[in-house]
């Protein structure tokens, strides 16, 4: 059983920033697993179980789905909680986020490491009490001139990124199956393999 996070902040104020594309990837997830979030109070997240890779005689993969109905610096809390209400392991956790080390467009896989500063990461790492867990670095880019990180992630992206950004999110979510289906050494060497 996998769990997949995608991190962001809650209410519309926040829904098209940078900050949130880990929330608009669960969101492109659900669709595509015919799914939908809700509201499930135990462990402040809106959530859906599904499964992955169903076919005939094949039961598939069972997957939590997940966005924290709190504030990113708290993620930690609810994705602590909703691993441990369906019995899930950090190192079954695949965490989708923002990352401003990487060119906007640029997505890359990885098991553990440092936060880089990301409070989402930093939140989710004391809670579960591990770094062991999958990340899906979806890159935004750095900011333009001296503009503060801190207001560059939550601007909404630009008219040209827009226009790139369904790919990217296709391509995020192809990325989060794969892991799934195939398994993060797999997944990562066909998504950081130029085609």
């Amino acid at each position: 059983m996998y769990t997949v996070v995608g991190l962001g902040n809650p209410g519309p104020k926040y829904a098209a920033t940078r900050h949130n594309i880990g929330h608009v990837v669960v969101d492109a997830l659900a669709d595509r697993l015919n799914t939908r979030l809700s509201v499930h109070k135990q462990t402040n997240t809106q959530s859906a179980s599904t499964r992955v890779g169903v076919g005939p005689g094949v039961p598939g993969e069972q997957v939590i789905l997940g966005v924290s109905l709190g504030y990113m610096n708290t993620s930690g809390g609810p994705v602590s909680s909703l691993i441990a209400y369906y019995h899930g392991t950090v190192d079954n956790l695949i965490v989708i986020h923002d990352e401003l080390d990487l060119p906007f467009g640029t997505l890359k896989l990885k098991r553990g490491g440092g936060e880089g500063g990301h409070n989402g990461l930093k939140s989710i790492s004391q809670s579960t009490g591990s770094k062991n867990y999958i990340r899906l670095r979806c890159g935004i880019g750095r900011p333009p001139g001296r503009q503060d990180p801190a207001d560059f992630v939550l601007s909404q992206f630009s008219s040209a990124e827009r226009k790139e950004l369904d790919l990217v999110i296709e391509l995020a979510a192809d990325a989060v199956i794969d892991v799934i289906e195939r398994g993060l050494e797999k997944a990562t060497m066909r998504l950081h393999t130029p085609s």
